[in-house]
């Protein structure tokens, strides 16, 4: 079993192993998603891919919340903030290095991407090794939709509300952008939904997982090849 950092002693903690982080978000994720979906995709995409890596591995817990402002048109909602996120994850580094070998980031949410980008071009300034990872699979829908419910019926089906369930602006994402900058989504979508949910399958959720899974695992065994 990938040993879970939170439940180990200090005597347990392998020597200077990888770290895995999930990064996640605590947002509105539509009518029939739970607030902490980001991170329960993440998070279980960490465990999922530690148990295929080689070497000592331990997955810490989650980074919950994080940057959402885009979301707080939603009651549930809650974000630190770009520059908070930044201070927290650069701490977060300084203090993991004190006994691990390399922090690795698996970001499970979009809005984090620009200030995870700074804080490890910060830390890489500073000489700590990290890096990061996406954690969500490429070509899906936006928000809360096809895609994103697909998994959650894969990973935590008691928790999703499928009755609940309708589609929501199918716009691509980049044409959205200006409108999300200026008014979050709540401009752009009443439920909060940014792509079509009513034809997510938890079958469907299995091979978007599996797939996602062996993406992560290889992009970070390619990288110790070359370290």
């Amino acid at each position: 079993m990938t040993p879970d950092l939170a439940r180990l002693t200090w005597t347990d903690v392998p020597d200077r192993p990888l770290a895995l982080v999930p990064l996640g978000s605590f947002e509105q994720h539509g009518p029939h998603l739970p607030l902490d979906t980001d991170t329960r995709i993440a998070d279980a995409v960490a465990h999922a891919v530690a148990e295929r890596l080689p070497g000592e591995v331990v997955v810490a817990p989650p980074v919950v919340y994080a940057a959402s402002g885009e979301h707080q048109g939603f009651p549930g909602t809650v974000s630190i903030g770009n520059e908070a996120l930044k201070f927290v994850l650069i701490e977060l580094v300084r203090s993991m290095a004190l006994w691990s070998g390399r922090v690795v980031f698996l970001n499970g949410h979009g809005g984090n991407a620009t200030c995870l980008a700074d804080a490890l071009r910060e830390l890489s300034a500073e000489g700590q090794d990290v890096a990061h990872v996406q954690c969500f699979p490429p070509g899906g829908d936006a928000h809360a939709g096809h895609t994103e419910t697909s998994l959650m019926l894969h990973l935590a089906p008691e928790l999703v509300h499928m009755d609940r369930a309708w589609r929501g602006n199918p716009t691509p994402i980049r044409e959205l952008m200006p409108a999300l900058v200026a008014g979050g989504v709540a401009a752009v979508s009443a439920s909060g939904v940014l792509g079509d949910p009513t034809t997510a399958t938890g079958e469907e959720g299995a091979r978007l997982f599996d797939a996602l899974v062996a993406e992560v695992t290889a992009r970070l065994q390619t990288e110790e090849t070359r370290r």
